[in-house]
C-alpha cells in the first residue's frame, strides 16, 4: 500500500497537518475500496443534509475522470465499434473508464414511496437490501456517528456481508464502533467536521484513480 498511495496522504497531510492521526484509517479505508473495486464490486454512499451532498461529490469524482483522463482499453474501443459502426466510435472516443458508485440520497419517487408506505427512518436501509452483494462497501458519512438512518444502512450492509468504512466527526459514536474502518476527522462542530471531509474523501478518490486507471487504458 506503499509507493503509490503514501504520497496522496503525505500531501493531504501537508495542507491539513491535523489529519495525521486520521493517516493510518485513510490508509485503511483505501485498502477495503480497492479490494472492492478489484473484485469488481462496487460503492454505495449515504449521508444526510450536507454528507447527501459530500455522496454525491464522491460518486461524481469516482464514476468518470477526476485527474486522469481515463481511456478505455483497446478490447472495449473494439467492441463498441463492433456493436455500432456509426455510434460506437463516439463512444468509444468519449467515454470514461469508471468506478461504480451509487449515492443513496437520489431516487426520489422510490424513497418517497417507501417513506409514504413503510418506515421513513428506512429508506437508506432499503436500497442497501436491494442493491447491497457481498463484497460491496457502504461509505457511511455521519457527522454525529448516531445518524439513525445510517445506522439502519450499515445494520443492513454487515448483513449482507459488505464492508462498512465510516467518515465522522472525532467523538466516539455508533458507527465508529459498527464500522469495519472509521475515519473520525479531529472536529466536534458540523460544519467544521464537513470542512475536513472534502480532502479526506478526495485523497481516496484520488488513490484510487491512481490505482485503477495509472496506465494505458483501463486495468
Amino acid at each position: 500500500m506503499s509507493g503509490t498511495v503514501d504520497p496522496y496522504v503525505d500531501s493531504l497531510v501537508s495542507r491539513y497537518p491535523e489529519l495525521e492521526g486520521c493517516r493510518a484509517d485513510i490508509l485503511a479505508a483505501f485498502g477495503l475500496l480497492s479490494d472492492c473495486y478489484s473484485a469488481g464490486a462496487k460503492l454505495l454512499v449515504v449521508g444526510n443534509g450536507g454528507s447527501a451532498a459530500d455522496a454525491e461529490h464522491i460518486v461524481g469524482e469516482l464514476m468518470k475522470g477526476f485527474r486522469l483522463p481515463r481511456k478505455l482499453d483497446a478490447a472495449y474501443r473494439r467492441a463498441l465499434t463492433e456493436a455500432d459502426s456509426e455510434l460506437g466510435p463516439i463512444l468509444a472516443d468519449s467515454l470514461q473508464g469508471a468506478l461504480p458508485a451509487i449515492a443513496l440520497d437520489g431516487h426520489p419517487a422510490l424513497t418517497t414511496a417507501y417513506m409514504n408506505d413503510c418506515e421513513p427512518l428506512l429508506c437508506f436501509a432499503q436500497q442497501v437490501n436491494g442493491y447491497g452483494k457481498p463484497g460491496d462497501v457502504l461509505l457511511a458519512i455521519s457527522t454525529s456517528g448516531n445518524s439513525k438512518n445510517v445506522l439502519f444502512a450499515a445494520t443492513v450492509a454487515r448483513a449482507k456481508g459488505m464492508k462498512v468504512v465510516g467518515l465522522t466527526g472525532e467523538k466516539n459514536s455508533r458507527l465508529s464502533a459498527m464500522a469495519d474502518v472509521c475515519i473520525r476527522v479531529p472536529r466536534t462542530e458540523t460544519y467544521l467536521i464537513q470542512e475536513l471531509h472534502l480532502p479526506v474523501y478526495h485523497c481516496l478518490c484520488l488513490m484510487l484513480e491512481d490505482a485503477f486507471f495509472n496506465g494505458e487504458g483501463n486495468k
